[in-house]
């Protein structure tokens, strides 16, 4: 009896002593952002277990925006998502009210902690000379780009040649039509990610140009040196917000709804921005933007709504079934 008693006291003792199971973080993101989180991550780890004493395990799941947002609405129980366009995030409340209405508002800029615009990354000597959005019309000129369908990179790009043709032509509904659809003719491919549409032009050498968020340009020129890729940011661009927000249903059921929001705050701060500048993405601290200055070409930059109305409505018109793109591609055939 002794003896038992003894084994039961010495074995729960042993219990108490086995460290505790590491909290675990899902964060679902766009398709290019791996090696970026790669690098956040271990840094937040370590702040939160200077300010807590908890360890902390960050998982990544990575995919074309929309695609992620809708395996969230089919289950995926991700505790934060940081994506590229609005319209993903407010589809997990429009869709299964998994996040607020407000969402927006419980975080600076938006819930934007850091942005970017499109660019182009064109081959050695930049042989075609293209400069603008004008020119990716041109018969001598093959684009690659992410599916506007299902990446929100893609759309970016879309809407950022349909903005500079409407500022262009003054709103001539005509000549926008044409010079977009010259544009939409041109794409020799349309992959369901940004990085498969890096693959499709670095490896598999095909296109002109490769139109991707400004960040990932200069990474990818950065990671092929030897291709002496040029990155040309053309003079009227889109500006590309990055939403990001914790899932309230998941992390309530999850049990980490502290370690979610100070994560994304994480992201606000001096040390997370100077990473994200590292990767090219445009930041709002004034410090740290004023630092990495010379890296960033001036363009004038248009917000969506200031040429759409809204993302809903630039959704409604351009990417529902029959919309603008369908039309144009028809067109195109």
């Amino acid at each position: 009896m002794r003896k038992s008693l003894l084994a039961s006291v010495l074995f729960a003792a042993g219990l108490s002593a086995l460290p505790l199971q590491a909290k675990e973080l899902l964060n679902s993101s766009y398709d290019i952002a791996r090696e970026l989180f790669a690098e956040i991550n271990p840094v937040f780890v370590k702040h939160w277990q200077e300010q807590t004493g908890e360890t902390l395990e960050i998982k990544q799941s990575h995919a074309g925006s929309s695609r992620q947002a809708q395996a969230i609405l089919q289950g995926l129980r991700a505790d934060v998502v940081t994506y590229n366009q609005v319209t993903d995030v407010d589809v997990l409340h429009q869709k299964g009210d998994l996040i607020p209405a407000d969402w927006k508002a419980r975080l600076p800029n938006d819930s934007s902690p850091y942005f970017s615009t499109m660019a182009f990354l064109v081959r050695k000597d930049n042989p075609k000379n293209i400069k603008g959005w004008e020119d990716l019309g041109r018969d001598d000129v093959q684009s690659v780009l992410p599916n506007p369908k299902t990446s929100g990179n893609g759309r970016y790009s879309y809407l950022a040649a349909w903005g500079a043709a409407h500022l262009q032509h003054e709103g001539d509904e005509e000549k926008i039509r044409e010079q977009v659809g010259n544009f939409i003719k041109q794409v020799a491919v349309f992959d369901t990610g940004g990085r498969g549409a890096t693959t499709t032009f670095v490896e598999r050498g095909i296109g002109d140009v490769l139109i991707t968020f400004e960040s990932e340009v200069n990474n990818i020129r950065n990671q092929y040196p030897d291709q002496a890729f040029e990155v040309v940011v053309p003079p009227v661009d889109v500006l590309a917000e990055f939403p990001v927000t914790w899932i309230d249903r998941n992390v309530e059921r999850n049990g980490t709804a502290d370690a979610a929001r100070a994560y994304l705050e994480f992201l606000y701060t001096p040390e997370a921005q100077r990473i994200l500048a590292n990767y090219y993405y445009r930041v709002h601290n004034e410090d740290v933007a004023a630092e990495v200055a010379d890296r960033f070409p001036a363009t004038e930059l248009f917000k969506v709504e200031d040429i759409f109305g809204s993302w809903e409505q630039a959704m409604q018109d351009h990417f529902a079934n029959g919309g603008s793109l369908d039309q144009l591609q028809a067109r195109g055939r």
